[in-house]
């Protein structure tokens, strides 16, 4: 065989690789388990638990039947990013995180101690220039506290229908606390067979999100989602087809053209 013949043969080999690896085999990236908001929309939240109105809510709470006037409030400085299920993910798909970000918690101090907890939402999720909202203040710093026993790498996720509060993973959750416990504390749960408990307790059954702390069914706002996984399915699966056509015909089209350098080299001169 020439050299000729040879480098037409490799460019074609070469070409049906490229095509079968980067269209007919490889899969699309999975998903991550949850998106970090970032440490400037942590902050933005932080700076709209400062505002007047949330303080006055945080005020409200504060003055309840028998309890003093709270004084001056205190805000803290740090948020608390406090995660949600997905709707996506309840209903047994993967094509998407298995948590979203419901809202940023902000502790707040009244003059003699007391805590409660200003819950700042973003007005558009997902969105990096979101801007944030106070429309929830409760009593005590449970948030807080349950941060402290998150593991490194771990978020904390809420179960509002079981007031239930876990270590988020990427290989699975963790039960911190629950009002109605559907496993061990401290136990690891795969991140599969949560998704099996929560689609068979709630994939019937998705009404709208309710406050995490108030033990009633809810889960988070319905949003877009990706894909159904049919879908993603058969926008690779499709192209086999065509790939394995293509191929054949570069393989043919190589073999005729070798032919043709060989026939041009033995022709009479």
């Amino acid at each position: 065989m020439t050299r000729s013949a040879f480098r037409v043969l490799a460019a074609a080999v070469l070409l049906i690789a490229c095509s079968v690896g980067f269209g007919g085999v490889t899969a699309v990236a999975a998903s991550p388990v949850w998106v970090d908001p970032s440490a400037e929309q942590v902050s933005a939240a932080v700076t709209a638990a400062h505002s007047t109105e949330a303080i006055g809510y945080a005020r409200s709470n504060f003055r309840r039947p028998g309890h003093p006037d709270p004084g001056a409030i205190t805000v803290g400085t740090t948020g608390t990013p406090v995660f949600t299920l997905d709707p996506a993910f309840v209903r047994g798909e993967n094509t998407g995180p298995a948590a979203v970000l419901a809202y940023v918690a902000v502790v707040a101090h009244a003059q003699d101690g007391s805590a409660a907890t200003i819950q700042v939402t973003p007005e558009s999720p997902g969105r990096p220039d979101t801007k944030w909202r106070v429309d929830t203040v409760l009593s005590g710093d449970d948030e807080h506290q349950l941060t402290s026993q998150l593991s490194a790498g771990a978020v904390l996720l809420n179960e509002p229908q079981i007031n239930g509060w876990y270590a988020l993973g990427k290989d699975g959750v963790r039960l911190l606390r629950a009002s109605m416990p559907q496993s061990p504390v401290g136990a690891l749960v795969p991140l599969d067979a949560y998704q099996r408990q929560v689609r068979d307790r709630y994939a019937d059954k998705q009404p709208q999100f309710q406050n995490p702390r108030d033990g009633e069914s809810g889960l988070a706002q319905p949003r877009p989602t990706s894909p159904p996984a049919a879908q993603a399915e058969h926008g690779t699966s499709g192209l086999v087809p065509w790939i394995a056509g293509g191929s054949v015909l570069l393989l043919l089209g190589a073999a005729y053209l070798v032919r043709r350098l060989r026939a041009r080299r033995h022709a009479p001169r």
